[in-house]
């Protein structure tokens, strides 16, 4: 691996465990005025741990497609480097101001304009579909909304490790090239 990767940041029209669902248009304006350049690539949401840039934000029919490369002389950039090429981390999650917003009458938000000023790789991100190296329409096979079940459960309170919970199946990560 030479530092360089892709996968989603953002899925649009899919709920997160938020309930929140970007809609397609949400980044148009703050990529314009921002660009990659503008949007800091941080190591679990820290302002503290950047660890490399973003080449490359387009917004294409699935979502947020990034494209970055970690910056080699940061010691946790290699870390999350080492973790990625094992199949250990392969998450990613957006920081963002909400500039415009509705309710969608099913208990969701509806983002329809974001300031996106960070995109985050993340252990467990809140939209289970963004992930480093996705290419597939959904995880493991599986219909998003088992994901966004199975990682819900995890995460309620009392939750257990899926390999102790026979409903929960795990997670599947994406191996790297």
């Amino acid at each position: 691996m030479d530092g360089h990767f892709t996968g989603y940041a953002s899925l649009f029209g899919v709920p997160d465990l938020g309930r929140d669902v970007v809609l397609p248009g949400a980044f148009a304006a703050s990529l314009a005025q921002r660009g990659a350049a503008g949007v800091r690539m941080l190591w679990q949401h820290d302002p503290a741990e950047p660890i490399g840039r973003w080449l490359s934000l387009r917004k294409d029919g699935r979502g947020l497609r990034v494209e970055g490369r970690f910056n080699r002389a940061v010691q946790r950039a290699r870390e999350v480097e080492a973790l990625m090429r094992e199949s250990g981390l392969d998450g990613l999650s957006i920081g963002f101001r909400t500039l415009r917003a509705s309710p969608d009458g099913a208990g969701r938000r509806r983002l329809i304009a974001l300031d996106l000023w960070e995109i985050s790789l993340v252990t467990f991100p809140l939209q289970p579909g963004a992930r480093i190296g996705a290419a597939a329409p959904n995880l493991a096979g599986r219909g998003l909304a088992d994901e966004i079940r199975a990682l819900a459960r995890l995460l309620a309170p009392g939750g257990a490790p899926p390999s102790t919970r026979r409903d929960a199946a795990p997670f599947r990560t994406v191996r790297l090239p």
